[in-house]
């Protein structure tokens, strides 16, 4: 017979393998977010409910900078640190650091039929087969234009098929009439530069497909230099900054201080919020080169991480913030352009959208039409960092005098080319 002091050991032993089951059986994953308007404080709502769902798994959302997702976890990740998901925008050139998920999702036909199409963006080689995440949504760079400016100073918007010189042009008249700063700006961004690069005739890519530079890429880098040195260019947004760091030039449009800017689908539910009613704007097609009409496409993508200690609970989320409904929300409360191919042949509502808002949003939509096949290759490729990073520094450095545009092609094609072995080592 047992004793009781016995009885007590057994329970207190059975108490704490308990104990010890539960706590194997918690999890808590960690979202590294940025968001350009509302993004994660959205994603926080649903992971509410997930661990509502989910007993024993915590999830939490660490919203940073998007600063930080360009320049900080790519090191985290290369020194075997780092969240359990992130929200990233370089969908190849992190995808080695990517974890496989498909084991953990429900429904594998689901993904395939409605991500199907971006679905390769994340894939490490071109024959793998595993699920690494989703767009949260699709994206396309794009101008916005100021249109009080351009009535104050009674300057008719270029058609939707005017040239880049007949956007700066005009610009130009409106900066004059208003005494604005500039005429416009772009972001100070590789990714943003490639759409007019693309339009004036740059191939990006030999016939192996590996990056290059040639005469349309040193056009646009000619032009763009000229206009910032004329001062047809706000010079603070690229010269602003050393290095190849990144700076939008939203900020700059929304106090008023440049006509137009080049940016993004993604700046919209930004420019609602942050401009209301202090004047109106609107979003406006690409502006043509010789070749093209571009921008590119894009977005942001979920993706899991092999940093992640808890790969099941990781593939539970993702599938839980992919359905049909949580995506459905998520794209409408940001305003944003649906990856899911259901939706969007279904149609999302927008119930916050201004009328600004809506427009722009199928201003962006309809500029799909016109992107160059170029710019989808561009956007896959998984090392067009390697050719994004050195345009931003060098062109920077062209920009206040300190090489020539021809130098500073040399000095790109140099960067580039060591950026790319280094990638693939």
């Amino acid at each position: 017979m047992l004793t009781s002091i016995s009885k007590t050991g057994i329970a207190a032993a059975a108490a704490a393998l308990m104990g010890l089951s539960l706590t194997a059986q918690a999890a808590e994953i960690r979202v590294m977010c940025y968001q350009d308007g509302v993004e994660c404080d959205v994603t926080a709502a649903q992971a509410k409910r997930f661990e509502a769902a989910n007993p024993g798994t915590k999830v939490v959302i660490d919203v940073v900078p998007y600063k930080t997702i360009v320049e900080q976890l790519p090191v985290q990740l290369a020194a075997g640190q780092g969240p359990d998901i992130a929200r990233v925008t370089d969908l190849g050139g992190l995808s080695k650091y990517y974890l496989d998920v498909s084991a953990h999702v429900k429904d594998r036909a689901y993904w395939e039929a409605n991500f199907g199409a971006t679905l390769p963006w994340l894939r490490p080689t071109a024959t793998d087969k595993g699920i690494y995440g989703f767009m949260s949504q699709l994206t396309m760079t794009g101008p916005y234009v100021n249109k009080t400016l351009f009535e104050q100073a009674k300057v008719a918007l270029p058609g939707p098929k005017a040239t880049w010189d007949e956007w700066v042009e005009a610009a130009r008249k409106v900066s004059k009439a208003t005494q604005t700063p500039a005429a416009l700006a772009w972001d100070r961004s590789g990714h943003r530069f490639a759409g007019p690069a693309i339009s004036y005739g740059a191939k990006i890519f030999d016939a192996k497909g590996d990056l290059v530079l040639d005469d349309g890429y040193k056009t646009t880098v000619n032009k763009f230099v000229a206009w910032h040195k004329d001062g047809a260019m706000l010079k603070e947004v690229w010269a602003g900054s050393g290095g190849s760091s990144y700076a939008d030039s939203i900020g700059e449009f929304k106090n008023g201080r440049v006509a137009m800017v080049l940016s993004g689908s993604w700046q919209i539910n930004r420019l609602q919020k942050d401009i209301g009613n202090a004047f109106d704007w609107v979003a406006v097609p690409n502006p043509c080169g010789p070749v093209a009409c571009s921008g590119i496409p894009g977005g942001a993508a979920w993706v899991a991480l092999k940093t992640s200690k808890s790969p099941k609970e990781v593939g539970m989320f993702l599938d839980f913030i992919a359905s049909e409904a949580n995506y459905a929300e998520f794209t409408g409360k940001t305003e944003n352009i649906p990856a899911h191919a259901g939706l969007a042949k279904k149609g999302v509502p927008y119930p916050g959208a201004t009328p600004a808002a809506r427009a722009a949003l199928a201003s962006f939509s309809a500029g799909v039409a016109s992107l160059s096949p170029v710019a989808y290759q561009f956007q896959g490729y998984k090392f067009n960092r390697a050719i994004m990073l050195p345009t931003v520094a060098r062109v920077t450095q062209a920009i206040v005098g300190e090489m020539s545009s021809d130098e500073a092609m040399t000095k790109i094609g140099a960067d580039m080319a060591d950026a790319v072995k280094q990638a693939q080592k």
